[in-house]
């Protein structure tokens, strides 16, 4: 350990400005504009899918609150006018659930 310590303190200390060994330029060792461009666009795409991501999340949250108030207003006996309880599908003429986007959907697409 004693010798380890002493074989540091003699090694030579770096040189204070880098160079390049012979035969190499800088763009060989750099990434230059096109690695540039390539990160930029990346970064770019990376940020447009999370976007696109938190916006599918909060969809679908949004759908799923929908659908838990609507089960829970069958559960409370939703009546009509006359005090029988309503039945009747969408496509009979019942209340549709409103859709968040539209025509935006898994079958829709």
């Amino acid at each position: 350990m004693h010798s380890l310590l002493i074989a540091l303190a003699t090694a030579p200390a770096p040189t204070p400005t880098p160079s390049l060994r012979p035969g190499l330029s800088e763009d060989q060792v750099t990434p230059g504009f096109l690695g540039f461009l390539l990160t930029a666009f990346i970064v770019v795409l990376t940020a447009l899918l999370i976007v696109d991501m938190v916006r599918r999340i909060r969809r679908v949250r949004y759908r799923a609150q929908v659908e838990a108030e609507r089960t829970a207003a069958e559960e409370a006996g939703t009546s009509g006018a006359d005090g029988t309880e309503d039945t009747r599908f969408p496509s009979e003429g019942g209340a549709a659930r409103p859709e968040v986007n539209g025509d935006a959907g898994p079958g829709n697409r």
